[in-house]
């Protein structure tokens, strides 16, 4: 540690304390290791492109803190007064497009394979690749330890300004947010006890995460890490109605979303109460400015909500959306706790899967310096602890995105989530009234196989001895 660079130490907010805990426990798995992958198009300028990443990091501390825990009763975070992100450059001009494909794709693994040594002094780096005289691709790695989804966004769109600002010679207004060590100053404050008494109330009972071991395709090897993702949009029409209904009903997407999983999930299950995650954004409004800052304030907290069949939709999500607003009190309560404030045991996670509602859009495209040049991003890559994460993306065309566990799951098991996934909310746009018990979930060619297995269980068979 260079003490001489030290511009301030402080604790981890509880996210923080969850990712690190599993980046030690499991150093070789990647976890949290996230590859955001753009592709730009024009005339690019690799000296503001250089500046602006590095102004863009000057102005953030989340961007200049490393982490440390051996030998300390806490971990603490350090924030350096100056770091220099690296960024590699590669020309790939004179390769097939075949060629550069391939040496992309094991750019990503050797990028994965070098990770992080969280105690550095900056958990991110670019690297860009020129593919012929006016398309580039960059991948900017980061550590999900330091900056959320809606962080992400903010860097980006202030990288943007600065890079316009910079190619025309002029200083970039930026405003500033609120700095990350107040919201941990401001969770310090909160009251626990309280959360305590909250959550032990709320998850009296559960003595076990809702199993998706059913829905596994492969035995989990500590071997094989990788995680894989898969997408599915659905229509501008359906995506307006979802909308449209959440409006009129007092609900949010949000709500609509978890309980479309709740009951998918129990549907799978046969349980009629079901445990999952979700994420929060962990912005406490007390805090000026909080909405531009970056950081991670994000926190995962346990939803345990009973799946009555016989009741109307509407009623049971309205409900599910009352426990969500009580829980947003005490989202600042540290995951880890609260699962000690259960039944489970300490070793036993308390939900296998994860929900997230990304309100912030992350595959954008920008055109700046005049249009000279088109910025997009095309990918994200990551993975976390949880076998199964649902991300949803409320774009024009409503996106929900499964990262999941290839040592557990198959692509064709995990297409069929996202298949099923989308018939329940097209069920619930045709019929908003329905009751739960009257919502499908079954695909055409699975509703004939139930039909022949109907009507051939109605035949009497004649048992005939060997």
């Amino acid at each position: 540690m260079k003490t001489e660079n030290i511009q301030d130490i402080y604790e981890l907010s509880p996210i923080q304390q969850g990712i690190l805990f599993h980046c030690i426990y499991a150093p070789e798995s990647g976890f949290y290791f996230v590859q955001k992958i753009f592709t730009l198009r024009g005339k690019l300028n690799f000296d503001a492109f250089d500046r602006a990443w590095q102004e863009v990091v000057a102005r953030h501390t989340s961007l200049r803190t490393g982490f440390y825990w051996e030998d300390i009763n806490k971990p603490l975070q350090v924030v350096y007064q100056r770091v220099q992100v690296p960024i590699g450059q590669e020309d790939w001009r004179g390769l097939t497009v075949e060629e550069q494909e391939r040496k992309f794709e094991s750019f990503l693994q050797r990028d994965r394979d070098l990770g992080f040594d969280l105690a550095q002094e900056c958990l991110m780096r670019i690297t860009l690749f020129r593919l012929d005289e006016d398309t580039y691709k960059f991948v900017w790695t980061s550590h999900f330890i330091n900056m959320d989804g809606w962080s992400v966004a903010l860097v980006l769109s202030e990288f943007v300004q600065l890079y316009e600002a910079f190619c025309q010679q002029r200083e970039a207004s930026l405003t500033s947010g609120s700095a990350f060590k107040n919201y941990i100053t401001w969770l310090q404050k909160q009251d626990f006890e309280e959360a305590e008494s909250f959550w032990r109330e709320r998850l009296r009972g559960l003595k076990a995460p809702t199993p998706l071991s059913n829905l596994y395709t492969k035995q989990s090897s500590n071997k094989e890490q990788k995680y894989d993702q898969q997408r599915r949009l659905l229509s501008e029409t359906t995506t307006t109605a979802l909308k449209s209904l959440t409006r009129r009903h007092q609900l949010t997407l949000n709500t609509l979303m978890q309980a479309t999983w709740a009951l998918l999930l129990s549907r799978y299950t046969g349980e009629k109460k079901v445990v999952y995650g979700y994420t929060t954004a962990g912005r406490p409004v007390e805090l000026s400015d909080v909405e531009l800052m970056v950081g991670m304030t994000i926190n995962s907290l346990p939803v345990w909500v009973e799946v009555d069949e016989r009741q109307k939709l509407l009623t049971w999500s309205q409900q599910l959306q009352k426990q969500l607003v009580e829980m947003r009190q005490y989202e600042y309560s540290p995951l880890v706790d609260i699962q000690g404030w259960t039944e489970l045991p300490r070793d036993v996670p308390l939900f296998e899967s994860l929900v997230v509602f990304e309100k912030v859009p992350m595959l954008s495209t920008f055109q700046v310096s005049q249009g000279e040049l088109e910025i997009e991003m095309t990918d994200i890559l990551y993975k976390t602890n949880y076998p199964l994460n649902i991300v949803i993306y409320p774009f024009a065309q409503l996106t929900i995105e499964i990262s999941y566990d290839c040592s557990r799951f198959d692509a064709v098991t995990i297409e069929g989530i996202l298949q099923h996934l989308e018939i329940l909310l097209q069920g619930i746009v045709n019929n908003p009234q329905a009751r739960l018990q009257d919502l499908s979930l079954l695909t055409p060619s699975e509703r004939e196989f139930t039909r022949i297995l109907e009507r051939e269980a109605t035949f009497n068979f004649d048992v005939v001895p060997l």
